[in-house]
Protein backbone atom coordinates (compact mmCIF):
# COMPACT_ATOMS: atom_id res chain seq x y z
CA UNK A 1 0.00 0.00 0.00
CA UNK A 2 1.71 3.48 -0.84
CA UNK A 3 2.85 5.05 2.21
CA UNK A 4 1.75 8.46 0.97
CA UNK A 5 -1.53 7.31 0.49
CA UNK A 6 -1.64 6.46 3.97
CA UNK A 7 -0.41 9.18 5.62
CA UNK A 8 -3.11 11.37 3.62
CA UNK A 9 -5.75 8.98 5.17
CA UNK A 10 -3.98 10.04 8.60
CA UNK A 11 -4.02 13.64 8.22
CA UNK A 12 -7.68 13.78 6.39
CA UNK A 13 -8.75 12.05 9.74
CA UNK A 14 -7.09 14.45 11.90
CA UNK A 15 -8.43 17.25 9.86
CA UNK A 16 -12.20 16.73 10.44
CA UNK A 17 -12.01 15.69 13.25
CA UNK A 18 -13.00 12.19 12.35
CA UNK A 19 -14.22 9.70 15.58
CA UNK A 20 -14.93 6.17 13.59
CA UNK A 21 -13.83 4.49 10.75
CA UNK A 22 -15.81 1.94 9.21
CA UNK A 23 -13.61 -1.01 7.17
CA UNK A 24 -16.19 -1.98 4.52
CA UNK A 25 -15.67 -5.32 2.83
CA UNK A 26 -17.80 -7.52 0.50
CA UNK A 27 -19.82 -11.19 0.65
CA UNK A 28 -20.08 -13.26 -2.47
CA UNK A 29 -23.23 -11.80 -2.96
CA UNK A 30 -22.15 -8.45 -3.04
CA UNK A 31 -23.52 -6.60 0.32
CA UNK A 32 -21.49 -4.28 2.13
CA UNK A 33 -19.86 -5.63 5.52
CA UNK A 34 -18.28 -2.82 8.41
CA UNK A 35 -16.22 -3.32 11.33
CA UNK A 36 -15.79 0.21 12.95
CA UNK A 37 -12.72 1.39 14.55
CA UNK A 38 -12.18 4.07 16.68
CA UNK A 39 -10.07 6.96 14.95
CA UNK A 40 -6.85 6.28 17.79
CA UNK A 41 -6.44 2.57 15.99
CA UNK A 42 -6.36 3.57 12.51
CA UNK A 43 -2.46 3.98 12.09
CA UNK A 44 -2.34 -0.06 12.98
CA UNK A 45 -5.07 -0.69 11.11
CA UNK A 46 -3.66 0.63 7.59
CA UNK A 47 -0.26 -0.98 8.45
CA UNK A 48 -1.57 -4.58 9.99
CA UNK A 49 -5.67 -4.67 9.30
CA UNK A 50 -8.43 -6.09 11.59
CA UNK A 51 -8.66 -9.88 11.78
CA UNK A 52 -12.38 -11.50 11.63
CA UNK A 53 -13.85 -14.46 11.60
CA UNK A 54 -14.67 -15.29 7.67
CA UNK A 55 -16.65 -18.69 8.71
CA UNK A 56 -19.58 -15.92 9.23
CA UNK A 57 -19.73 -14.34 6.48
CA UNK A 58 -21.28 -15.53 3.11
CA UNK A 59 -19.11 -17.01 0.69
CA UNK A 60 -15.91 -16.71 3.04
CA UNK A 61 -13.53 -19.65 4.79
CA UNK A 62 -14.55 -22.67 6.33
CA UNK A 63 -14.79 -22.80 9.88
CA UNK A 64 -11.74 -24.26 10.52
CA UNK A 65 -9.90 -21.67 8.49
CA UNK A 66 -11.90 -19.03 10.02
CA UNK A 67 -9.07 -16.54 10.72
CA UNK A 68 -9.01 -13.36 8.00
CA UNK A 69 -8.27 -9.90 7.75
CA UNK A 70 -9.54 -6.54 6.21
CA UNK A 71 -6.64 -4.47 4.93
CA UNK A 72 -8.18 -1.07 3.90
CA UNK A 73 -6.88 0.55 0.64
CA UNK A 74 -5.88 3.93 1.97
CA UNK A 75 -6.94 5.30 -1.55
CA UNK A 76 -10.47 4.90 0.09
CA UNK A 77 -10.50 7.10 2.66
CA UNK A 78 -13.36 8.85 2.73
CA UNK A 79 -15.66 11.29 5.00
CA UNK A 80 -19.24 9.91 4.74
CA UNK A 81 -21.35 12.76 4.28
CA UNK A 82 -23.91 12.18 7.40
CA UNK A 83 -22.45 12.28 10.79
CA UNK A 84 -23.44 10.16 13.79
CA UNK A 85 -25.15 12.05 16.67
CA UNK A 86 -22.63 14.80 15.11
CA UNK A 87 -19.54 13.14 15.34
CA UNK A 88 -17.64 12.49 11.86
CA UNK A 89 -16.86 9.45 10.25
CA UNK A 90 -15.05 7.91 7.90
CA UNK A 91 -14.83 4.76 5.75
CA UNK A 92 -12.23 3.01 3.81
CA UNK A 93 -12.61 0.06 1.53
CA UNK A 94 -10.66 -2.79 2.24
CA UNK A 95 -9.89 -6.10 0.61
CA UNK A 96 -10.00 -9.31 2.31
CA UNK A 97 -6.24 -11.56 3.20
CA UNK A 98 -5.19 -13.80 5.06
CA UNK A 99 -3.05 -13.73 8.38
CA UNK A 100 0.31 -13.70 6.50
CA UNK A 101 -1.57 -10.19 4.15
CA UNK A 102 -1.67 -12.14 1.56
CA UNK A 103 -4.93 -11.98 -1.06
CA UNK A 104 -7.79 -14.00 -0.28
CA UNK A 105 -9.20 -16.14 -3.00
CA UNK A 106 -12.58 -15.85 -1.53
CA UNK A 107 -11.95 -11.68 -1.76
CA UNK A 108 -14.46 -10.49 -4.97
CA UNK A 109 -12.38 -7.53 -4.55
CA UNK A 110 -9.16 -9.54 -5.44
CA UNK A 111 -10.91 -11.40 -8.08
CA UNK A 112 -11.49 -8.72 -10.24
CA UNK A 113 -8.26 -6.96 -8.91
CA UNK A 114 -7.05 -10.51 -10.68
CA UNK A 115 -8.71 -9.73 -13.90
CA UNK A 116 -7.62 -6.02 -14.17
CA UNK A 117 -3.97 -7.68 -13.39
CA UNK A 118 -4.05 -9.29 -16.17
CA UNK A 119 -5.70 -7.24 -18.82
CA UNK A 120 -2.78 -4.66 -17.48
CA UNK A 121 0.48 -7.26 -18.60
CA UNK A 122 -1.53 -7.10 -21.73
CA UNK A 123 -1.26 -3.42 -22.12
CA UNK A 124 -4.96 -2.59 -21.27
CA UNK A 125 -6.94 -0.41 -18.72
CA UNK A 126 -10.35 -1.47 -18.16
CA UNK A 127 -13.00 1.69 -17.49
CA UNK A 128 -16.48 1.43 -16.81
CA UNK A 129 -19.40 3.68 -16.78
CA UNK A 130 -22.49 2.23 -15.12
CA UNK A 131 -26.35 3.49 -15.17
CA UNK A 132 -27.86 2.45 -12.17
CA UNK A 133 -31.99 2.03 -12.18
CA UNK A 134 -33.95 2.01 -8.34
CA UNK A 135 -37.18 2.49 -7.06
CA UNK A 136 -38.20 4.84 -3.87
CA UNK A 137 -41.18 3.35 -2.11
CA UNK A 138 -42.99 4.60 1.06
CA UNK A 139 -41.41 1.50 2.88
CA UNK A 140 -39.44 -1.57 2.88
CA UNK A 141 -42.46 -4.37 3.31
CA UNK A 142 -44.55 -3.21 0.13
CA UNK A 143 -43.81 -1.49 -3.24
CA UNK A 144 -46.23 1.23 -2.48
CA UNK A 145 -45.33 3.95 -5.08
CA UNK A 146 -44.55 7.90 -4.63
CA UNK A 147 -45.10 9.19 -8.29
CA UNK A 148 -46.84 8.45 -11.61
CA UNK A 149 -43.73 9.96 -13.32
CA UNK A 150 -42.30 8.41 -16.09
CA UNK A 151 -38.59 8.81 -18.42
CA UNK A 152 -37.35 12.13 -17.83
CA UNK A 153 -40.36 13.55 -16.51
CA UNK A 154 -40.09 17.44 -13.80
CA UNK A 155 -43.30 17.59 -12.61
CA UNK A 156 -44.92 18.36 -8.55
CA UNK A 157 -45.63 14.27 -9.34
CA UNK A 158 -41.78 13.55 -9.05
CA UNK A 159 -41.20 13.55 -5.88
CA UNK A 160 -37.70 11.79 -6.09
CA UNK A 161 -35.83 14.78 -8.19
CA UNK A 162 -34.58 16.49 -3.88
CA UNK A 163 -34.04 12.76 -3.28
CA UNK A 164 -31.78 12.18 -6.29
CA UNK A 165 -30.23 15.33 -5.94
CA UNK A 166 -29.22 15.11 -2.28
CA UNK A 167 -28.16 11.69 -3.01
CA UNK A 168 -25.67 13.33 -5.97
CA UNK A 169 -24.56 15.73 -3.63
CA UNK A 170 -23.66 13.33 -1.03
CA UNK A 171 -22.13 10.99 -3.54
CA UNK A 172 -19.88 14.06 -5.37
CA UNK A 173 -18.97 14.94 -1.63
CA UNK A 174 -17.51 11.77 -1.43
CA UNK A 175 -15.31 12.09 -4.80
CA UNK A 176 -17.90 9.98 -6.86
CA UNK A 177 -18.33 11.95 -10.34
CA UNK A 178 -21.99 12.23 -11.45
CA UNK A 179 -22.91 12.23 -14.99
CA UNK A 180 -26.49 12.39 -14.96
CA UNK A 181 -29.51 11.73 -13.04
CA UNK A 182 -33.34 11.66 -14.26
CA UNK A 183 -36.23 10.19 -13.61
CA UNK A 184 -36.94 6.54 -15.20
CA UNK A 185 -39.90 5.05 -17.17
CA UNK A 186 -41.96 2.96 -14.42
CA UNK A 187 -43.02 4.57 -11.84
CA UNK A 188 -41.45 5.64 -8.92
CA UNK A 189 -38.28 4.68 -10.70
CA UNK A 190 -35.17 6.96 -11.24
CA UNK A 191 -31.12 6.80 -12.56
CA UNK A 192 -27.93 7.70 -12.02
CA UNK A 193 -25.19 7.19 -14.61
CA UNK A 194 -21.73 7.71 -12.99
CA UNK A 195 -18.94 9.09 -14.89
CA UNK A 196 -16.88 6.36 -16.45
CA UNK A 197 -13.83 5.56 -14.81
CA UNK A 198 -11.09 3.00 -13.80
CA UNK A 199 -12.76 -0.34 -13.22
CA UNK A 200 -12.12 -0.95 -9.40
CA UNK A 201 -12.70 2.24 -8.72
CA UNK A 202 -15.90 1.99 -10.29
CA UNK A 203 -16.71 -1.50 -8.55
CA UNK A 204 -16.35 0.74 -5.29
CA UNK A 205 -18.71 3.37 -6.32
CA UNK A 206 -21.09 1.30 -7.48
CA UNK A 207 -21.00 -0.45 -4.08
CA UNK A 208 -20.43 2.74 -2.27
CA UNK A 209 -23.63 4.61 -4.54
CA UNK A 210 -25.97 1.72 -3.28
CA UNK A 211 -25.46 2.20 0.25
CA UNK A 212 -25.40 6.17 0.07
CA UNK A 213 -29.18 6.33 -2.24
CA UNK A 214 -30.49 3.67 0.09
CA UNK A 215 -29.16 6.24 3.13
CA UNK A 216 -30.57 9.77 1.97
CA UNK A 217 -33.88 7.70 1.23
CA UNK A 218 -33.95 6.59 5.03
CA UNK A 219 -32.76 10.03 5.65
CA UNK A 220 -36.20 11.23 4.37
CA UNK A 221 -38.67 8.53 5.35
CA UNK A 222 -38.72 6.68 2.84
CA UNK A 223 -36.85 3.47 1.23
CA UNK A 224 -35.07 3.23 -2.08
CA UNK A 225 -34.66 -0.73 -3.31
CA UNK A 226 -32.30 -2.27 -5.96
CA UNK A 227 -34.73 -5.27 -6.59
CA UNK A 228 -34.70 -5.56 -10.56
CA UNK A 229 -38.37 -6.54 -10.41
CA UNK A 230 -40.39 -5.41 -7.80
CA UNK A 231 -43.50 -4.56 -9.98
CA UNK A 232 -45.40 -7.08 -12.07
CA UNK A 233 -46.39 -4.56 -14.50
CA UNK A 234 -43.77 -2.31 -14.83
CA UNK A 235 -40.04 -1.84 -16.28
CA UNK A 236 -37.80 -3.81 -13.77
CA UNK A 237 -34.29 -1.94 -12.50
CA UNK A 238 -31.22 -2.63 -14.96
CA UNK A 239 -27.62 -1.76 -14.18
CA UNK A 240 -26.47 -1.04 -18.26
CA UNK A 241 -22.58 -1.36 -18.16
CA UNK A 242 -20.14 0.80 -20.77
CA UNK A 243 -17.08 -0.79 -20.80
CA UNK A 244 -13.78 0.63 -22.80
CA UNK A 245 -10.17 -0.69 -22.99
CA UNK A 246 -7.51 1.72 -22.90
CA UNK A 247 -3.93 1.77 -24.00
CA UNK A 248 -2.16 4.45 -22.10
CA UNK A 249 -4.41 7.48 -23.45
CA UNK A 250 -5.64 6.50 -26.26
CA UNK A 251 -9.02 4.48 -27.09
CA UNK A 252 -8.56 0.96 -28.16
CA UNK A 253 -12.30 0.41 -29.23
CA UNK A 254 -11.81 3.42 -31.37
CA UNK A 255 -11.04 3.07 -35.63
CA UNK A 256 -12.42 6.34 -37.55
CA UNK A 257 -12.63 4.03 -40.88
CA UNK A 258 -14.21 0.99 -39.78
CA UNK A 259 -18.62 2.18 -40.61
CA UNK A 260 -18.93 1.37 -36.58
CA UNK A 261 -16.11 2.94 -35.32
CA UNK A 262 -14.98 -0.17 -34.08
CA UNK A 263 -11.30 -1.27 -33.67
CA UNK A 264 -11.30 -5.19 -34.24
CA UNK A 265 -10.33 -5.49 -30.56
CA UNK A 266 -14.08 -3.74 -30.29
CA UNK A 267 -15.39 -6.62 -32.53
CA UNK A 268 -13.83 -9.42 -30.87
CA UNK A 269 -14.55 -7.67 -27.47
CA UNK A 270 -18.47 -7.91 -28.38
CA UNK A 271 -18.23 -11.54 -29.39
CA UNK A 272 -16.93 -12.63 -26.53
CA UNK A 273 -19.42 -10.86 -24.42
CA UNK A 274 -22.02 -12.77 -26.74
CA UNK A 275 -20.87 -15.90 -26.92
CA UNK A 276 -20.52 -16.08 -23.15
CA UNK A 277 -23.66 -14.34 -22.03
CA UNK A 278 -25.36 -17.28 -20.96
CA UNK A 279 -23.08 -18.39 -18.45
CA UNK A 280 -22.05 -15.01 -16.71
CA UNK A 281 -25.60 -14.08 -16.57
CA UNK A 282 -25.97 -15.91 -13.11
CA UNK A 283 -23.62 -13.70 -12.09
CA UNK A 284 -24.92 -10.69 -13.87
CA UNK A 285 -28.15 -11.43 -12.77
CA UNK A 286 -27.68 -13.16 -9.57
CA UNK A 287 -31.02 -13.09 -8.06
CA UNK A 288 -34.32 -15.40 -8.29
CA UNK A 289 -35.97 -12.18 -9.09
CA UNK A 290 -33.33 -10.92 -11.97
CA UNK A 291 -35.14 -13.40 -13.88
CA UNK A 292 -38.61 -11.60 -13.47
CA UNK A 293 -36.91 -8.34 -15.55
CA UNK A 294 -35.25 -10.41 -18.40
CA UNK A 295 -38.84 -10.94 -20.11
CA UNK A 296 -39.79 -9.65 -23.79
CA UNK A 297 -41.57 -6.40 -23.66
CA UNK A 298 -39.89 -4.56 -20.84
CA UNK A 299 -36.76 -2.66 -22.23
CA UNK A 300 -35.14 -5.59 -20.83
CA UNK A 301 -32.68 -7.35 -22.78
CA UNK A 302 -33.55 -11.26 -22.83
CA UNK A 303 -31.69 -11.83 -26.68
CA UNK A 304 -28.12 -12.25 -27.41
CA UNK A 305 -27.32 -10.02 -30.69
CA UNK A 306 -25.45 -6.47 -30.84
CA UNK A 307 -26.63 -3.67 -32.30
CA UNK A 308 -26.11 0.51 -32.41
CA UNK A 309 -29.39 1.72 -32.51
CA UNK A 310 -30.92 -1.06 -30.80
CA UNK A 311 -32.13 -1.18 -27.36
CA UNK A 312 -33.28 -4.39 -27.49
CA UNK A 313 -29.83 -6.01 -27.92
CA UNK A 314 -28.60 -7.52 -25.27
CA UNK A 315 -25.39 -5.68 -26.43
CA UNK A 316 -25.19 -1.93 -27.57
CA UNK A 317 -22.51 0.11 -29.40
CA UNK A 318 -24.21 3.86 -28.56
CA UNK A 319 -23.65 5.83 -31.34
CA UNK A 320 -23.20 9.27 -29.74
CA UNK A 321 -19.94 11.21 -31.02
CA UNK A 322 -19.02 8.79 -33.60
CA UNK A 323 -16.18 10.48 -34.33
CA UNK A 324 -14.78 11.17 -31.21
CA UNK A 325 -12.49 8.59 -29.46
CA UNK A 326 -12.69 8.80 -25.89
CA UNK A 327 -16.58 8.22 -25.85
CA UNK A 328 -16.58 5.01 -28.14
CA UNK A 329 -17.80 2.13 -25.79
CA UNK A 330 -19.57 -1.18 -25.61
CA UNK A 331 -23.01 -1.50 -23.87
CA UNK A 332 -23.90 -4.23 -22.04
CA UNK A 333 -27.45 -4.13 -20.83
CA UNK A 334 -28.48 -7.27 -19.10
CA UNK A 335 -27.14 -6.68 -15.72
CA UNK A 336 -28.60 -5.66 -12.44
CA UNK A 337 -27.96 -3.15 -10.05
CA UNK A 338 -28.34 -6.25 -7.24
CA UNK A 339 -24.73 -7.95 -8.66
CA UNK A 340 -22.03 -8.38 -6.74
CA UNK A 341 -20.21 -5.58 -9.04
CA UNK A 342 -16.73 -7.38 -8.26
CA UNK A 343 -17.31 -10.35 -9.44
CA UNK A 344 -19.81 -9.24 -12.52
CA UNK A 345 -17.01 -6.83 -14.04
CA UNK A 346 -14.41 -9.65 -13.44
CA UNK A 347 -16.67 -12.01 -15.55
CA UNK A 348 -17.39 -9.49 -18.34
CA UNK A 349 -14.23 -8.33 -19.02
CA UNK A 350 -12.84 -11.73 -19.27
CA UNK A 351 -15.72 -12.85 -21.72
CA UNK A 352 -14.38 -10.14 -23.43
CA UNK A 353 -11.01 -10.77 -23.54
CA UNK A 354 -11.82 -14.36 -24.54
CA UNK A 355 -13.25 -13.21 -27.63
CA UNK A 356 -9.96 -10.94 -28.54
CA UNK A 357 -7.71 -13.97 -27.48
CA UNK A 358 -9.74 -16.71 -29.53
CA UNK A 359 -10.65 -14.25 -32.49
CA UNK A 360 -14.60 -14.95 -32.13
CA UNK A 361 -16.29 -14.05 -35.22
CA UNK A 362 -18.15 -10.84 -34.95
CA UNK A 363 -21.70 -11.23 -35.90
CA UNK A 364 -23.68 -9.30 -38.01
CA UNK A 365 -25.40 -6.02 -36.02
CA UNK A 366 -29.21 -6.82 -35.72
CA UNK A 367 -31.05 -3.38 -36.10
CA UNK A 368 -34.57 -5.03 -35.98
CA UNK A 369 -37.07 -4.72 -32.87
CA UNK A 370 -35.73 -8.38 -31.57
CA UNK A 371 -39.29 -8.15 -29.43
CA UNK A 372 -41.64 -8.42 -32.43
CA UNK A 373 -39.61 -10.89 -34.32
CA UNK A 374 -41.44 -14.43 -34.51
CA UNK A 375 -38.99 -17.22 -33.16
CA UNK A 376 -38.74 -18.55 -36.71
CA UNK A 377 -37.18 -15.24 -37.23
CA UNK A 378 -35.35 -14.91 -34.45
CA UNK A 379 -33.55 -18.63 -35.38
CA UNK A 380 -33.54 -17.10 -38.70
CA UNK A 381 -30.75 -14.59 -37.33
CA UNK A 382 -28.82 -16.61 -34.82
CA UNK A 383 -30.30 -15.20 -32.41
CA UNK A 384 -30.89 -17.26 -29.19
CA UNK A 385 -32.23 -16.21 -25.90
CA UNK A 386 -30.85 -15.80 -21.72
CA UNK A 387 -31.72 -18.06 -19.39
CA UNK A 388 -35.02 -17.81 -18.57
CA UNK A 389 -34.50 -18.82 -14.59
CA UNK A 390 -31.96 -18.95 -11.89
CA UNK A 391 -31.59 -22.31 -12.55
CA UNK A 392 -31.18 -22.25 -16.01
CA UNK A 393 -28.77 -19.76 -15.69
CA UNK A 394 -26.94 -22.01 -12.51
CA UNK A 395 -26.49 -24.63 -15.03
CA UNK A 396 -25.13 -22.82 -17.94
CA UNK A 397 -22.45 -21.02 -15.33
CA UNK A 398 -21.50 -24.50 -13.69
CA UNK A 399 -20.22 -25.77 -17.28
CA UNK A 400 -18.28 -22.76 -17.58
CA UNK A 401 -14.73 -23.18 -17.77
CA UNK A 402 -14.39 -18.95 -17.70
CA UNK A 403 -16.15 -18.62 -14.69
CA UNK A 404 -14.30 -20.98 -13.11
CA UNK A 405 -11.21 -19.66 -14.15
CA UNK A 406 -12.36 -16.41 -13.15
CA UNK A 407 -13.49 -17.19 -9.76
CA UNK A 408 -11.03 -19.92 -8.72
CA UNK A 409 -12.09 -23.61 -7.51
CA UNK A 410 -13.20 -22.44 -4.02
CA UNK A 411 -15.35 -19.49 -4.59
CA UNK A 412 -16.53 -21.21 -7.90
CA UNK A 413 -18.18 -24.10 -5.98
CA UNK A 414 -19.01 -21.74 -3.10
CA UNK A 415 -20.98 -19.08 -5.46
CA UNK A 416 -22.75 -22.46 -7.40
CA UNK A 417 -23.98 -23.72 -4.19
CA UNK A 418 -25.51 -20.58 -2.66
CA UNK A 419 -27.22 -20.17 -5.91
CA UNK A 420 -28.42 -23.55 -5.74
CA UNK A 421 -30.04 -23.23 -2.16
CA UNK A 422 -31.42 -19.74 -3.36
CA UNK A 423 -33.40 -21.66 -6.09
CA UNK A 424 -34.15 -24.85 -3.87
CA UNK A 425 -35.33 -22.55 -1.11
CA UNK A 426 -37.91 -20.08 -3.95
CA UNK A 427 -39.25 -23.70 -5.90
CA UNK A 428 -40.54 -24.95 -2.98
CA UNK A 429 -42.92 -21.41 -2.34
CA UNK A 430 -46.41 -21.88 -2.69
CA UNK A 431 -47.37 -18.46 -4.28
CA UNK A 432 -50.56 -16.12 -4.33
CA UNK A 433 -50.81 -16.99 -7.70
CA UNK A 434 -51.03 -20.60 -7.61
CA UNK A 435 -53.75 -20.14 -4.75
CA UNK A 436 -56.21 -17.73 -6.75
CA UNK A 437 -55.79 -20.03 -10.04
CA UNK A 438 -55.67 -23.39 -8.62
CA UNK A 439 -57.11 -23.53 -5.43
CA UNK A 440 -60.93 -23.05 -6.50
CA UNK A 441 -60.83 -25.74 -9.30
CA UNK A 442 -58.40 -28.66 -7.90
Amino acid sequence: MSTVEKKKALREARKHGVRFIQLWFTDILGQIKSISVPASELKAVLEEGMSFDGSSVEGFARIYESDLVVLPDPSTFQILPWAQDGIPVARLICDVVDTDLNPYEGDPRYILKRTLGMLKKKGYTAYVGPELEYFYFSDAHSPQVLDAGGYFDLTPLDVGTELREQTVVALEAMGIRMHASHHEVATSQHELDLRFDEALKMADAIMTSRLVIKQVARQNGVYATFMPKPLRDENGSGMHLHMSLFRGKRNAFFRRKDEHRLSDLAKQFIAGLLKHSEEIVSVTNQWVNSYKRLVPGFEAPAYICWGSRNRSALVRVPFDKPDKEEPRRVELRCPDPACNPYLALAVMLRAGMAGTEKHYKFPDPVELDVYLLSEEERESHGIACLPDSLYAAIEATATSELVKDTFGDALFRKFLENKRIEWDNYRIQVTQYELDKYLPIL
